[in-house]
C-alpha cells in the first residue's frame, strides 16, 4: 500500500481547526508541562504530531515510526543521510557468510538502568519475528539471533540478505529491556535506549518525553519533549503560527504560503506520485496507448496547479529524495511510439482512480483527466477512501490508478519497491506488468552486494519499466516541517521521514 501512515483516520470534520486546538494548548501549556517547562528555564521542546498513536506505541506497526521521530527508539543500527546502515546499538558488525552476520554491541543502558546486552537484543528481534501482525519489515525474511559471548550477537536469515544491516534499522526491530515485555505486548514507555525516555502516553491525545542522561552518545540539548497528537492540519499550522507549539510536523501544502518562508521547512522526499497504467487489459494494454497517456502528463503544471510549486517535476521512478539516483539513471528502453490523438478518441472510456486518504491526490486527478481529455481520451474518475479502493487497484479494475509511493519503503532501498510493484509475481503491482526483463534486472539487484551493484542494476529496472509505460511518474513530493528557525535548532529534515527530533534539536 501506498503508505500505511497516511491511511489513519482524521478527526471529525465537523470539527473546527479552532476546537482542535483546545486540546492542543492544554496538553502543551497546562499543568505538569507548565511545572516542568518553568524548571527547565523553558527549554522545553512543543511539538504537534500529524498521526496519533494507533496501536499504544507498539513498536510493531505504524507507531514505531513516531517513536524513531521523537528520538525514543533505537536499533543496533540506524540510517546515514544516503540510506546506508551506521552504527547504533551495534559499535560495528561483519557477515560471515551469505547468511551469517556477527554484531558487536557497544556499552549502553536502557532508560530503566538495565545493560544492554545480547541476551536483550535476541528478546527483542525474537519478539518482533513473532509479533502479530508481522512488522513489514520482516515481511519478505526471517531471522534468527542468538547471543555469542559478552557483547556479540550472530544473526542468520532464511535467505541471503546483504540489506540486513539496513534492516535492522527500521524502528519496528528496536531493541528494548526485558521489563517491557510484559501483558503480551511490547512496551517503550522506559524501556528504550533513545536520547529521550518516554515517561507518559495520554492515549491519542499526548506524550512526554524526558532526556536520558544516561544516553551513551550525545545528550539531549533539550530538557524534555512535551508532544500532542493533531491530525487536522490546518489546526498543526494555527498552533506555529500562534507559537503555541515549536514545531509542527507534516504541515500541509494549502497552509504552507499562508504560514510564509520563515516558518516552513521544505525538503525533497522519497515519495513518487505517478500514474500506474494497466497493462493486462483494457485501453492501456496497447503500449502505444500507454505511450499516448505518458506524452499527455505536464508534470510541471501538476506541480504549480496542486502544488503551488512545492514539489519537483517528474525525473523517473526514483526522485531527488534518492541521492544516488540521478547520477545512476539511464534512459527509458524499448518505448513504444504514442498513438496519435486521432486513435486515441477512438478508445473507450477509461476509468481512473485515486484516493482521498492524501488530500492532493483528488486534485491530482482531476489535472491528469484534463491533460487525458486534451489528447482524446474520455476518462471517467472513481475517488474514494484507499481502503475502499485496494483490492480493486490490485485486481487490475481500473485502466488508471494515480498513488503517491515510497519508493524506499522498509529499508531505505528501492529494490523492494521495484519488485514489489514491477515484477511477475509483485505483490503491489497495480499495473499488472510482467515483463522479462524488468524481472531479470530487479533479480540482479536483489543479489548485488555492494551498493554500487545495487544502484546500477536498480537503475537499469527502473529505464525498463519506464520503456513500458507502465508508470508515468507524475512528479516527487516534497515534506514540509514547519519551525521558526530563529527559535528552534536541530530539526532532522529527513528523506526517509525516519527522524524529526534528535539530540540536537533545542531551543536557542
Amino acid at each position: 500500500m501506498p503508505t500505511p501512515r497516511r491511511r489513519r483516520s482524521a478527526l471529525p470534520l465537523t470539527l473546527s481547526a479552532t476546537a482542535l486546538l483546545v486540546p492542543l494548548a492544554t496538553a502543551c501549556s497546562g499543568g505538569a508541562s507548565d511545572a516542568k517547562g518553568a524548571a527547565d528555564g523553558g527549554q522545553r521542546l512543543r511539538v504537534v504530531m500529524a498521526f496519533p498513536p494507533a496501536q499504544a506505541m507498539s513498536p510493531y506497526g505504524d507507531d514505531a515510526v513516531t517513536l524513531s521521530r521523537l528520538a525514543v527508539v533505537e536499533g543496533l543500527t540506524s540510517l546515514g543521510p544516503d540510506g546506508t546502515a551506521t552504527p547504533a546499538l551495534a559499535a560495528s558488525w561483519k557477515r560471515d557468510s551469505a547468511k551469517e552476520w556477527t554484531f558487536t554491541l557497544r556499552s549502553a543502558t536502557f532508560h530503566d538502568g538495565t545493560k544492554v546486552d545480547p541476551a536483550a537484543v535476541v528478546r527483542s528481534l525474537t519478539a518482533a519475528q513473532k509479533a502479530s501482525p508481522r512488522p513489514r519489515v520482516l515481511s519478505d525474511t526471517g531471522l534468527t539471533a542468538t547471543a555469542r559471548g559478552a557483547d556479540t550477537v550472530r544473526i542468520v536469515t532464511d535467505e541471503a540478505d546483504p540489506l540486513l544491516p539496513q534492516r535492522l534499522a527500521n524502528p519496528s526491530l528496536t531493541i528494548l529491556s526485558a521489563a517491557a515485555y510484559t501483558g503480551g505486548r511490547a512496551d517503550p514507555a522506559g524501556h528504550a535506549t533513545g536520547p529521550f525516555a518516554l515517561t507518559t502516553v495520554k492515549g491519542a491525545v499526548s506524550a512526554t518525553l524526558e532526556r536520558n542522561d544516561t544516553y551513551w552518545g550525545a545528550k539531549a540539548k533539550a530538557p524534555g519533549v512535551d508532544v500532542t497528537f493533531v491530525a487536522d492540519g490546518t489546526a498543526r499550522a494555527n498552533a506555529l503560527r500562534t507559537e503555541a507549539v515549536d514545531v509542527a510536523e507534516y504541515v500541509p501544502i494549502s497552509q504552507a504560503s499562508l504560514l510564509g518562508d520563515g516558518l516552513v521547512h521544505e525538503f525533497p522526499s522519497a515519495r513518487t506520485n505517478g500514474l500506474s497504467l494497466n497493462t493486462e487489459r483494457g485501453v492501456f494494454a496497447d503500449p502505444a496507448m500507454r505511450a499516448a497517456a505518458r506524452e499527455a502528463i505536464d508534470s510541471k503544471a501538476l506541480v504549480k496547479a496542486v502544488y503551488e510549486g512545492r514539489a519537483d517535476a517528474a525525473q523517473g521512478l526514483l526522485g531527488p529524495g534518492v541521492p544516488w539516483a540521478a547520477d545512476a539513471r539511464t534512459a527509458p528502453v524499448g518505448r513504444t511510439k504514442a498513438a496519435d490523438r486521432a486513435q486515441v478518441a477512438q478508445t473507450k472510456e477509461i476509468v481512473l482512480a485515486t484516493y482521498t486518504n492524501r488530500p492532493e491526490l483528488p486534485e491530482v486527478a482531476t489535472v491528469v483527466q484534463q491533460q487525458l481529455s486534451k489528447r482524446g481520451f474520455t476518462v471517467k474518475q472513481v475517488v474514494r477512501d484507499y481502503a475502499q479502493l485496494e483490492a480493486d487497484a490490485l485486481a487490475g479494475k481500473y485502466d488508471a490508478f494515480i498513488q503517491a509511493r515510497n519508493t524506499l519503503l522498509d529499508t531505505a532501498d528501492p529494490v523492494s519497491y521495484l519488485a514489489s510493484d514491477f515484477t511477475c509475481d509483485g505483490s503491489f503491482n497495480i499495473s499488472q506488468l510482467c515483463d522479462r526483463r524488468v524481472d531479470a534486472d530487479v533479480d540482479r539487484a536483489a543479489g548485488a552486494t555492494t551498493a554500487d551493484a545495487r544502484h546500477a542494476a536498480a537503475a537499469r529496472a527502473e529505464a525498463d519499466v519506464l520503456g513500458t509505460d507502465a508508470l508515468v511518474p507524475l512528479l516527487h513530493e516534497r515534506f514540509v516541517q514547519g519551525y521558526d528557525d530563529s527559535r528552534v535548532q536541530g530539526v532532522s529534515l529527513d528523506p526517509l521521514e525516519r527522524t524529526l527530533i534528535t539530540a540536537d534539536t533545542h531551543l536557542g
